[in-house]
């Protein structure tokens, strides 16, 4: 069986970045692991403590797209490991949802996002589906350390 989610509010939406599961991670408190991922678009500038304390992940998601700001260069190369260590921290940080993460036993984790071909699977399902991946690595982490 393949575990789908996109919204925060069905039975697996603690698998979304939207989800309300705060963490601290590099020294600060982070309300999502959405307000990590995209402040991080802009390390070492004023922009990642602006995004920070925006109310909502939906406003962090905005913020990080807006190219008005100036995006990292390595971007490309570090988004994958800045996600894996915001998912990671989250988990660890919530036993709560880290048990629903580790029933979810060797399921595929799919993110059944319709506009998202990178993240999620996309309208179509041919998306690379890289934050269900990431779910699975980290559930993977996760056990190995309760061994």
């Amino acid at each position: 069986m393949t575990i789908y989610f996109y919204s925060t509010r069905t039975e697996y939406g603690c698998f979304s970045n939207f989800s309300a599961h705060g963490f601290e991670l590099d020294g600060v408190y982070w309300p999502t692991s959405e307000h990590y991922f995209q402040a991080q678009k802009f390390a070492g500038t004023p922009h990642v403590e602006e995004i920070r304390q925006v109310k909502t992940p939906k406003d962090a998601a905005k913020m990080g797209r807006d190219r008005k700001r100036p995006l990292r260069k390595d971007w490309e190369q570090v988004k994958d490991d800045i996600m894996r260590k915001a998912v990671l921290c989250k988990f660890e940080t919530h036993a709560n949802i880290r048990e629903i993460l580790l029933s979810t036993n060797d399921e595929e984790i799919v993110e059944n996002s319709p506009i998202d071909y990178y993240w999620g699977c996309g309208k179509d399902g041919s998306g690379k589906n890289k934050l269900g991946l990431i779910l699975m690595e980290v559930r993977e982490i996760l056990r190995q350390r309760m061994e």
